[in-house]
C-alpha cells in the first residue's frame, strides 16, 4: 500500500478558541492562522460572531459572498488553495498577476487616436457583459486542477477570460496579435473542461466558455 506522507509543518493544528460573546445567535467560525516569524504549524483558530449584530453574509464575518445561513455547522475558513501563503489567510498572487500582466490588459490600436473617445456600438458592448465584471480575485484559477498541475505555463481561468475580454472588445485592433501569444501548447490548451472555475466564480461569470470562444477562434482563424 502506497502511504503519503504531509511535507514538514504543513500539517493545520487546533488553535485558540476565543471567548464567546454575550449574546443569542451565535456562529462558529474556524479560521486558518499562520505566521512566518513565530515558525510551528499552521492552525484553525475558532471565533465565534453574534448573527443580531452581524451582516448576513460571511463577508460581514470575514470574507465570502456565500449567505451565513447557507453554511450548516462551524463555518471553516481557509486561504485560496495550491498557493504559497503569505500569512494568516493571505496568499501570494505574485505569479497570478504576472500573468495577467503578460496578456497586456488594455486597449491595443493603431487607428490614430480619436479627439474625445474610441466608439462602439451597443450590440458590440453587450459582448464585453459577463467578462468586464471579473475581479481578479483568483477563486476560479485556484480551484482548478489543470491550474494546479501546470500553472507556471498555463496562463489559467481567470487570465484566459481577461484575455478573452479583450481580444472580443471592438476597439481594440490587436486580436491576431492577441491570439498569436495563446498560441501555445500550454498557455490555453491545458483546460480539460472540468469547469471547476465556472463554479467557484462568487460573481457567476463563466470562464469555461470564455476558454471555449478562444479555442474556437483559433480554429477558425486557421481555415
Amino acid at each position: 500500500m502506497v502511504q503519503f506522507n504531509l511535507p514538514k509543518g504543513s500539517r493545520v493544528n487546533p488553535g485558540k478558541t476565543w471567548p464567546k460573546p454575550e449574546g443569542g445567535r451565535l456562529k462558529e467560525f474556524r479560521v486558518y492562522r499562520w505566521n512566518p516569524d513565530e515558525g510551528g504549524n499552521p492552525r484553525l483558530d475558532t471565533f465565534f460572531v453574534d448573527l443580531d449584530k452581524c451582516g448576513p453574509m460571511v463577508l460581514d464575518a470575514l470574507a465570502c459572498t456565500k449567505g451565513i445561513d447557507e453554511i450548516g455547522g462551524a463555518a471553516r475558513i481557509y486561504p485560496l488553495p495550491h498557493l504559497d501563503v503569505v500569512k494568516d489567510l493571505v496568499p501570494d498572487l505574485t505569479h497570478f498577476f504576472a500573468q495577467h500582466q503578460a496578456i497586456e490588459p488594455w486597449l491595443k490600436t493603431t487607428s490614430p487616436e480619436p479627439r474625445k473617445e474610441w466608439p462602439q456600438s451597443h450590440e458590440d458592448r453587450a459582448k464585453l457583459d459577463g467578462l468586464y465584471e471579473c475581479i481578479l480575485c483568483a477563486c476560479c484559477s485556484t480551484s482548478c486542477p489543470a491550474y494546479w498541475w501546470n500553472g507556471d505555463r498555463y496562463l489559467g481561468p481567470a487570465i484566459l477570460l481577461q484575455a478573452y475580454r479583450w481580444i472580443i472588445d471592438s476597439r481594440d485592433e490587436a486580436t491576431g496579435e492577441r491570439l498569436d501569444q495563446l498560441e501555445d501548447p500550454f498557455r490555453l490548451y491545458r483546460c480539460h473542461t472540468i469547469m471547476n472555475c465556472t463554479k467557484a466564480c462568487p460573481k457567476g461569470l463563466n470562464p469555461a466558455k470564455a476558454i471555449a470562444e478562444l479555442k474556437k477562434m483559433m480554429v477558425e482563424r486557421q481555415m
